[in-house]
């Protein structure tokens, strides 16, 4: 069986969050938005409707020029949140600020590169101290991760590994051993927002991961519509969903109504993993 979160899990919002609701019997609403797109005022106003709106946990992508993990909405959200200015700094200072009105658990997922030039220590340091509960590095496997994760584990920062349905059962057990908080499940392998899941395949994989560890599960990756957030949190402790909540901002960009109706998008996602 493999390790839950390896400090003082009890101060990290992310496994509370998962206990009190595996204690109702609930699954897990992960909204993905970028932060700083279209603005950080519309980014804070977004967070506050979301988790109004039953968000359980809040992804907060940190603006990267070339993020290939990411389908093509999320690269333009990224890249017009950088051409606005927003760096991986006035992330940090941006969750500083909301963190004093909201207590909703919050994990960045950012790439390698922009973390190591800003450096491991500091944004591990500057990313807790802010009120950050995670983080996921999307282009960083477990076993280049050694000397961040002796950072995380410091400072009560969960780290978060992927696996996808084609990962070995070798790399199933690493991530297992190195994940904190939840294992992020690709439910393909590809980049994100692209349709079609081999449902025989997934299942398979889920129950393969939870057979090695009983650290909570979240599936991610292509889930657009509530029929797909239902079906898939089925199989899993939670649902993370990216591509179409800012497709939905975008459809909306500039309109006095857009964070109303993503939280309306939100809510029926919301009601579809709780029902």
């Amino acid at each position: 069986m493999c390790n839950k979160l390896k400090r003082n899990s009890s101060k990290n919002r992310i496994v509370r969050r998962f206990k009190n609701l595996r204690e109702k019997g609930e699954k897990a609403l992960i909204p993905f938005i970028t932060a700083g797109y279209p603005d950080l005022k519309y980014t804070e106003d977004l967070i506050f409707e979301l988790e109004e709106k039953g968000a359980d946990i809040i992804e907060l992508g940190i603006p990267f020029s070339d993020p290939l993990a990411d389908g093509p909405v999320i690269q333009t959200a990224s890249y017009r949140a950088l051409r606005r200015g927003v760096t991986l700094e006035k992330t940090i200072k941006f969750v500083e600020k909301i963190r004093k009105k909201t207590s909703i658990p919050l994990i960045f997922m950012g790439y390698y590169n922009s973390i190591f030039k800003f450096g491991e220590k500091k944004f591990v340091h500057q990313a807790s101290e802010a009120g950050v509960d995670g983080v996921i590095i999307a282009d960083l496997p477990p076993e280049e991760a050694k000397d961040i994760q002796q950072y995380t584990m410091k400072n009560n920062l969960a780290l978060i590994f992927l696996l996808t349905p084609v990962s070995s059962d070798d790399r199933i057990k690493l991530v297992c051993n190195s994940s904190e908080g939840f294992i992020y499940c690709v439910s393909y392998t590809g980049v994100t927002g692209q349709k079609g899941k081999e449902e025989k395949m997934l299942k398979s994989f889920i129950k393969k991961v939870r057979s090695f560890t009983s650290t909570p599960v979240a599936i991610g990756f292509g889930i657009y519509s509530p029929v797909e957030a239902r079906k898939l949190s089925s199989l899993a402790d939670g649902i993370i969903v990216g591509s179409a909540i800012i497709r939905k901002i975008m459809e909306n960009e500039g309109g006095k109504d857009t964070v109303k109706k993503v939280g309306e998008f939100v809510y029926s996602l919301s009601q579809a993993v709780k029902s």
